[in-house]
């Protein structure tokens, strides 16, 4: 039977991860994961996390399963962090998953089975994973324009003229902050035109949040969500905390959806429990555990919120950094839209084949599409990427 099996694509940012290793150059500049990494090159453990993991180890008396939707306290605590009292929390269904693509991949199971004609809207560009889930699924699907790569913004007219062609029951899959890959957001006037759209469709929006804090701040950053959690009856959102907390290999989300009613809501409930059922049973609990762990403790939860301001601040910094490097050496502004995006990625906006020629000629590593993940550099590597860019031609 397996001999029947087709070869599947290669993943190219692993590619790229093994290239990057390859490299035998000392000023090589590795912009292509999307994992947080300090100046040091390393992903730390957070403080929190480690004081959080320390009390966890010493008083658990179990490892027994948690029930099918996860520990009720890591729900109640993520619905505090993400939605504050946008929404009656009692409108709010929720499940634990494996990490924000676990919960992506419920989200669009809970839309298969409710209303299985509904097609997908999702920007171009996009998490190359949103696309992937949705093609497996067998769900249809539509892109929206998105990014503009003269401006290297936000392509606002475009965005509403595609979304213009919605059908009612159609769903809207939407970047709550820190776009990826462009790094380039809405301002909360176009999130008001965004969902006065989506309401005259009678669509319904679809959130991923997977980099809360990165970019303006855990509450600014939240904002949006917060603004669509209660303008609709029904809103999907599905959160991440590997960024955030710093916890990737624990593989921590969670799917939140938000109920019309209390009745809507326990029905809802009741299916998205079903659905982990069916696809792991009891989702992981550790880094679930960890995490209601710290926001439930008003010591940890400081720690925790100032050091996410230092990495915040510390991303921030590169940006400015490699702006004004860029504008000493070119002489011109036009690279000055790197210092105005938010989060962990940028887009350069240009072609494959100087994404190559970077590569090749001056060993700068960063995905195919000119997304480059800022947070992969330093103050020694930032004057390095900027004269690769000026001498490459960009």
């Amino acid at each position: 039977m397996l001999e029947k099996l087709s070869a599947q694509p290669a993943d190219k940012i692993l590619a790229l991860v093994a290239a990057y290793r390859e490299d035998p150059r000392d000023t090589k500049v590795d912009l292509g994961v999307g994992v947080y990494k300090d100046a040091s090159g390393n992903t730390p453990v957070m403080r929190a996390v480690k004081e959080a993991e320390r009390r966890i180890m010493a008083d658990q008396t179990t490892k027994a399963y948690t029930g099918l939707a996860g520990d009720p306290a890591f729900g109640n605590a993520m619905k505090d962090l993400v939605l504050d009292d946008a929404v009656d929390h009692a409108r709010v269904a929720a499940v634990a998953t494996p990490g924000g693509t676990g919960a992506i991949r419920q989200a669009l199971e809970l839309i298969k089975m409710a209303a299985p004609g509904a097609t997908i809207w999702f920007s171009d560009p996009t998490w190359p994973n949103h696309p992937s889930i949705i093609n497996y699924l067998g769900m249809k699907s539509q892109t929206y324009r998105y990014f503009d790569p003269a401006t290297r913004g936000v392509d606002y007219v475009g965005m509403l003229t595609d979304l213009g062609a919605m059908l009612p029951g159609d769903v809207v899959l939407l970047h709550g902050c820190c776009h990826n890959p462009t790094g380039a957001n809405l301002t909360l006037a176009q999130w008001d035109g965004v969902i006065k759209l989506i309401k005259e469709k009678s669509a319904m929006p679809f959130i991923d949040i997977a980099y809360q804090g990165f970019g303006d701040g855990l509450d600014e950053d939240a904002q949006a969500t917060r603004k669509i959690a209660s303008s609709f009856d029904n809103v999907l959102i599905a959160a991440s905390c590997s960024k955030n907390f710093g916890i990737y290999r624990e593989r921590t989300g969670i799917l939140m959806a938000v109920a019309k009613d209390a009745d809507q809501q326990a029905l809802t409930q009741q299916n998205l429990a079903f659905l982990n059922r069916q696809n792991y049973s009891f989702p992981p609990d550790h880094g679930a555990r960890v995490v209601s762990t710290i926001l439930g403790d008003p010591d940890l939860r400081a720690d925790w919120e100032a050091e996410l301001e230092e990495t915040r601040n510390g991303m921030l910094e590169l940006r400015q950094q490699l702006a004004d490097e860029l504008r000493r050496l070119s002489n011109s502004d036009r690279f000055d839209f790197l210092a105005d995006h938010r989060g962990m990625f940028s887009r350069l906006g240009t072609t494959p084949e100087m994404v190559e020629k970077l590569r090749a000629e001056h060993g700068i590593y960063m995905v195919g599409d000119s997304r480059m993940n800022i947070a992969g550099l330093n103050a020694k590597t930032v004057p390095i990427l900027a004269r690769a860019i000026i001498d490459a031609g960009i």
